[in-house]
């Protein structure tokens, strides 16, 4: 007889379990993985494939709806031998949203109750401040705590100048530096390692979350790839996927990202860029653009001082312009959405009239 699954160590709290009374009928479970429309859950009564209900995808307004790898959903687990299925998602306490890649103005929950998300980056020809400045902004946002990982330490020719930059960028953020030479190289991860607890590894292709996460493991748990002829690592990971520590806690690895496009991350832009913030409260005019044609504005006289480095700005100005953008859309594509449900519904009630 299988020994009943403990969903605390799969991060099941007191306040979910209060949310699930209410469906008294369903099982508790968590989403390991995702892969085209079918999920991997846990619940105390082991683990299995699963899909969502018909109603479910009825009812469905947004994208972000949808289960997420790290979700807690209530499923009918299906006793007879079949699929669980899935009827409700339970409330997210953090989520990383970014737009879904591609034309399409979609948000996409990449991972879903995180405690803390390390933003990867190498330290050899994948380091990019701008970009790390994106995705601070977007983990801000998603309620969970942001770590940047410099990984690549040893590959490196000046690793103290790269921190320097990468602290004046991620100011109030924790910065790690780890490397695959030392023995020690990965020591800093463990203070954020607890039963319970989720880490969501994000990062562009081949920074070394893989490699990261097996040193975790303990074992080759995850495919891995060497450098290319450009000094680049190579991309192995291919879905989201939530594995649970030896040591405790949990991690989620994800797919690298070539597209991180902003979605309603205002809040976490202003946190991420609150030097800029502060500056422009000595504006002049309180809806200052900082473009330069306006007098007055404290921003720009930060940068001809030399206080504020002009690529910074014009990467809070070019954040804040595409996430304005988003919001726009999303109030258009939710509008319409409900637009399409209400003549669904319309028909159905005439045809059976």
């Amino acid at each position: 007889m299988r020994n009943e699954i403990n969903m605390r160590q799969y991060g099941l709290s007191e306040t979910l379990e209060k949310s699930a009374e209410r469906f008294a009928d369903l099982t508790v479970s968590r989403v390991l993985s995702q892969e085209k429309g079918i999920y991997r859950l846990v619940s105390s009564q082991g683990d299995k494939w699963g899909e969502i209900s018909g109603r479910f995808h009825y009812d469905v307004q947004t994208k972000s709806e949808y289960p997420a790898v790290g979700d807690f959903v209530m499923a009918d687990w299906n006793k007879s031998g079949g699929n669980a299925v899935i009827h409700h998602v339970l409330p997210r306490k953090s989520s990383f949203i970014r737009k879904a890649a591609g034309e399409k103005n979609e948000e996409q929950v990449v991972a879903a109750n995180i405690d803390t998300v390390f933003l990867c980056m190498s330290l050899n020809n994948d380091f990019n401040l701008r970009r790390l400045e994106r995705y601070i902004s977007i983990a801000w946002n998603s309620g969970a705590l942001p770590v940047v990982v410099l990984t690549k330490a040893d590959l490196c020719g000046d690793p103290d100048h790269k921190l320097f930059e990468v602290s004046s960028a991620a100011a109030g953020v924790d910065v790690l530096v780890t490397n695959t030479v030392n023995q020690n190289g990965y020591e800093q991860i463990y203070p954020y390692l607890a039963d319970g607890k989720t880490i969501a590894f994000i990062g562009s292709s081949g920074v070394g979350k893989s490699t990261l996460i097996n040193f975790l493991l303990g074992e080759r748990h995850l495919e891995t790839n060497g450098l290319r002829k450009d000094d680049k690592g190579r991309h192995t990971t291919t879905h989201r996927e939530l594995i649970l520590l030896p040591s405790g806690g949990m991690v989620i690895d994800t797919p690298g990202m070539r597209e991180l496009g902003m979605w309603d991350a205002g809040d976490g832009i202003d946190q991420t860029f609150s030097d800029i913030e502060k500056l422009a409260q000595r504006c002049r005019f309180r809806d200052c653009t900082h473009s330069g044609s306006e007098p007055g504005c404290a921003v720009q006289e930060a940068v001809e001082r030399g206080e504020l480095r002009l690529e910074r700005l014009r990467s809070y100005q070019k954040l804040m312009n595409e996430n304005r953008y988003a919001e726009d859309t999303q109030g258009y594509l939710t509008e319409k959405r409900q637009r399409f449900k209400n003549i669904a519904k319309i028909n159905k009630k005439n045809r059976k009239g």
